[in-house]
Parts: C-alpha cells; sequence; structure tokens
C-alpha cells in the first residue's frame, strides 16, 4: 500500500490507510472516491491515497464488522456505494487511536534522546 507524500512514494506503516479510512467515516458516510478526496484534504495533499489500496482496505474493514454499507445517490445524482462506520467501528477507532498515540509519543522520546 501505497502513498505519495510530496510527490514521492512512500510506504505507510501497517494498519494506518485502516485508521484513515475509520477516522474519516467518523465524521460521516461516504463514497469511495469522497474518503480519498477528503483524507487527501485534510492532510494538506501529503496523503494521496492510492485507489489500488482503499477498495480492498473497505472490503478488510467490512468483514471485521467495523463498516456497513449503503448504496445513495451521490451529490452529482451518480449511484454509488456509501460507506457507514459502525459503532464496532468507533470503539476500534477509538482503541487505535490510543495506540497510535502512545507510539508517536514513545517514537518522539526515541528521536529526542541524546
Amino acid at each position: 500500500m501505497f502513498f505519495f507524500m510530496g510527490g514521492e512514494p512512500t510506504e505507510l506503516v501497517q494498519g494506518t490507510l485502516d485508521m484513515l479510512i475509520l477516522k474519516t467515516l467518523a465524521l460521516q458516510p461516504m463514497h469511495g472516491y469522497g474518503i480519498a478526496m477528503r483524507i487527501e484534504q485534510i492532510s494538506n495533499g501529503v496523503f494521496q491515497v492510492n485507489p489500488g489500496s482503499l477498495f480492498p482496505a473497505f472490503r478488510r474493514l467490512e468483514r471485521a464488522g467495523w463498516l456497513d454499507t449503503e448504496w445513495r445517490a451521490t451529490e452529482n445524482n451518480r449511484r454509488a456505494k456509501y460507506y457507514i462506520l459502525t459503532e464496532r467501528g468507533r470503539r476500534q477507532l477509538k482503541s487505535e487511536t490510543r495506540e497510535w498515540s502512545r507510539q508517536i509519543a514513545a517514537i518522539a522520546r526515541i528521536l529526542e534522546a541524546s
């Protein structure tokens, strides 16, 4: 799975894409393209999701019970599959956010060590 950062492909830490999708859907249900655009927008263009990574992630999250789907009309009146965060997905996001924060703090301590 690759995101593009500053024009250079960069591999993300395992599980990061799932957390970003869950966080994006915590705001509101969205279709795949909307999720990709929202992640790019919130990250100020640092992360541009590769669709080849996004859709397998959706299937993985659905199988885990963290997402539901439903077909809706888009703002352009086209039919699209919308992804909806489940209560189980909200609990997973909370858990992953806590763990991510713990890891970031530990990495910062290591990098700041003299």
